[in-house]
């Protein structure tokens, strides 16, 4: 119910703003920026994260149009699209917002499914497109997008620290050596979750970790007994899993009546993300399961901000989410969601006015590789600088960064990297886990 009327209030306030639109004038005389909202209200997606992205990017815009918009002068203007979690419906609704909504910037995008296809469609009609969510390397990587950009981080970093944490809490904590942690690796078979998978392989490698199995499945298949079945013969230590919602919360409930027994399980974002999702069907048993993902804010230390008023911008963000929801674990998608819309509205958009003369692609494009925000100076902890012509990942955010949260009674913990974990990590599973290695 809260879900439907989420997406219903979008659409009607972007309704009633394009009925108030005045005809377009050039962009530095115009006061009002129209800019599409693309996410997953609907589909299997939208609990996976995509809404509380969505409720991220609206606090966003409604505390800046709160004070008179961009530069206190120019208004948001948003008009919402529903992916339903399917990339030809998004690759639709991205064609209305810009063609027949004419909207100035398409932001949002929760899936790289949808997310790797729409950006090339986009970047091709010169129009710009802000990502807010989507993680996989393939939206950028030897594509030389022009006016695509993401400050999030890609997908190839989740896999890499993901291994990493073992290898460092190994000897300490599992009593092997890094070279003797068995590793398996399951994933939904999309760009995001093959993206992962291989930058985990790879770095597995680098170490030497032993990788037992690996295999990707469909994120709509309705049963992974099979998949229990292979991962109870290969005997891993640890368990690396990179999924939706709808899937994650079928493997776990599969996994635990075959009795699938590990040492650790880490989630890689998405429907590990979304904690009061596991609560509610899992209960005690996600207790101290880890994930990967970009910090949710309020874990963060606010006195290691570059400015006392990001953690004013911070515990602002966070009471309106709370208010909007109801909810006590607020999770990651969230912070997601509203940094990185706050970027383009707080540093980005001042800039392209004042300096490249509005907020067309090229003025925006131009402002957003000007960027050169340092660690700390985000309420997500990291940095922003887009990489340029001639990168092979031209577009990415390579100041992004990521942690390993883990879950302990019932709250979110940072435990890496161990410069800014809160606590200890819980390793391995302890024996009241339903998945712990007897």
């Amino acid at each position: 119910m809260r879900l439907s009327r989420i997406a219903l209030a979008l659409a009607l306030v972007g309704l009633v703003a394009a009925l108030t639109q005045p005809p377009g004038p050039a962009h530095t005389q115009a006061q009002t920026i129209k800019i599409g909202v693309l996410y997953d209200f609907t589909g299997p997606f939208a609990a996976a994260g995509a809404v509380p992205g969505s409720i991220g990017t609206k606090i966003a815009f409604d505390m800046i149009n709160e004070k008179g918009g961009v530069l206190g002068k120019h208004k948001i203007q948003t008009i919402a699209g529903d992916s339903q979690s399917k990339p030809d419906v998004a690759i639709n609704e991205a064609e209305r917002l810009l063609n027949v909504e004419k909207v100035d910037i398409l932001l949002g995008i929760y899936s790289s499914a949808i997310a790797v296809p729409l950006s090339e469609k986009v970047d091709k009609q010169n129009r710009l497109l802000w990502i807010t969510i989507a993680i996989a390397d393939g939206v950028f990587k030897g594509r030389d997008l022009k006016y695509t950009f993401r400050a999030q981080p890609p997908g190839s970093q989740f896999g890499v620290i993901s291994t990493r944490f073992i290898a460092d809490f190994a000897e300490e904590r599992l009593k092997l050596k890094p070279q003797d942690v068995k590793g398996a690796i399951i994933y939904e078979d999309g760009p995001y979750g093959s993206g992962v998978a291989a930058s985990g392989e790879g770095e597995m490698k680098k170490i030497g970790m032993k990788l037992v199995l690996k295999e990707g499945y469909s994120a709509n298949t309705p049963d992974l007994a099979s998949l229990v079945t292979k991962l109870k013969a290969a005997r891993p230590d640890v368990l690396f899993h990179t999924g939706y919602n709808p899937d994650i919360t079928l493997f776990l409930r599969q996994a635990k009546e075959l009795g699938l027994r590990v040492k650790a399980i880490v989630g890689h974002g998405a429907g590990y993300g979304q904690y009061d999702k596991l609560r509610e069907a899992f209960r005690e048993d996600v207790d101290h399961i880890f994930n990967v993902d970009p910090v949710a804010s309020q874990l963060l230390d606010p006195n290691k901000y570059t400015s006392p008023d990001l953690g004013k911008i911070r515990d602002e963000f966070l009471a309106r989410y709370k208010k909007e929801t109801g909810v006590d674990q607020i999770p990651p998608h969230a912070s997601m969601g509203f940094t990185n819309t706050w970027i383009l509205l707080t540093d980005v958009l001042p800039r392209a006015i004042q300096k490249h003369g509005g907020w067309s692609p090229e003025a925006i494009q131009k402002a957003a590789l000007e960027t050169d925000i340092p660690e700390g100076g985000t309420i997500s902890g990291y940095g922003v600088k887009f990489a340029g012509p001639g990168h092979e990942m031209r577009g990415q955010n390579l100041r992004a960064s990521l942690v390993v949260m883990q879950y302990i009674g019932g709250k979110t913990q940072i435990v890496y990297p161990k410069a800014i974990a809160g606590v200890s990590p819980v390793l391995p599973l302890p024996s009241t886990s339903p998945y712990a290695a007897r």
